[in-house]
């Protein structure tokens, strides 16, 4: 059986090494190609060489388009403006994408998830296994609490994340916010400064923390009169991520056009 042929977005990035280091990893991967924005100083670099590998005769270059029309699957761990360019290529092209880029508007997220109806994306917040089990766990907690126990979730990320909250802090909040039967823009609290008052009964707080090179920490906390529930995932690299995002790849091989999500990855 022929290797599923994987492409990488933003391949020069950190993540995009990681991807390189999980696809060699992976039995029945291999990596055809990666690309990165035009005047990246590493271009035309070796993408073993540039994840700390050995060679791997494969060269980081800027042509999305050619990637595409040669891969099964792209992984895109970019930046939002781009990834909206990118389902727009696969759709068009019908090649399976998997996204894990964060910060997206709804009107980006809109984009991302109509090109389900031509190939097969996944996206996810997060792809680690632990992450989307606390998801499923986060859900489950808020279906049997009631509103007496307050739920607050707390994340911390390196000092160079763009975004806050995390896209994986907002997918445990939507969790739990469908675990209470309740829409998450409605009862979410994503600042307190100052003089705020009593906290409001039913509401989903969001903290930021940002420092160090913390590759990704989450709690969620329930937290009533005399007790408390906390359900925590740490990150120690970003290597968990990628194997995650390259488990979603390897299972794209086959499938009908949709837009999926880690849940369905895994199966929960």
């Amino acid at each position: 059986m022929t290797d599923l042929a994987i492409g990488i977005l933003g391949g020069a990035g950190r993540m995009g090494r990681a991807l390189v280091r999980a696809v060699t990893e992976a039995k029945g991967a291999r990596v055809i190609g990666a690309v990165d924005a035009l005047g990246n100083p590493d271009i035309g670099k070796d993408l073993g060489v540039l994840s700390g590998l050995d060679a791997l005769g494969v060269v980081l270059t800027d042509d999305v388009s050619a990637l595409f029309g040669r891969a099964d699957v792209i992984i895109d761990f970019t930046v939002p403006a781009a990834t909206v360019e990118n389902a727009r290529i696969a759709a068009a092209t019908g090649t399976a994408y998997v996204v894990g880029t964060t910060g997206l508007s709804p009107e980006q997220q809109t984009t991302v998830a109509e090109a389900g109806k031509r190939a097969v994306v996944v996206q996810a917040a997060n792809f680690s296994l632990g992450v989307n089990l606390t998801v499923a766990l986060t859900r489950r907690l808020a279906e049997v609490l009631d509103d007496s126990f307050d739920i607050e979730i707390l994340e911390m990320h390196h000092r160079h994340k763009v975004d806050a909250p995390s896209g994986t802090a907002l997918a445990l909040g939507r969790a739990a916010a469908a675990g209470r039967g309740v829409d998450l823009d409605a009862v979410e609290d994503r600042g307190r400064d100052g003089i705020t008052g009593a906290r409001k009964r039913g509401g989903i707080g969001f903290a930021v923390l940002r420092g160090g090179n913390v590759a990704g920490d989450h709690t969620v906390i329930f937290a009533a009169d005399d007790e408390r529930i906390e359900l925590s995932h740490k990150a120690g690299d970003r290597i968990i991520f990628a194997r995650g995002a390259v488990h979603a790849a390897l299972w794209t091989a086959g499938k009908t056009h949709g837009h999926y999500t880690m849940q369905d990855v895994l199966k929960l």
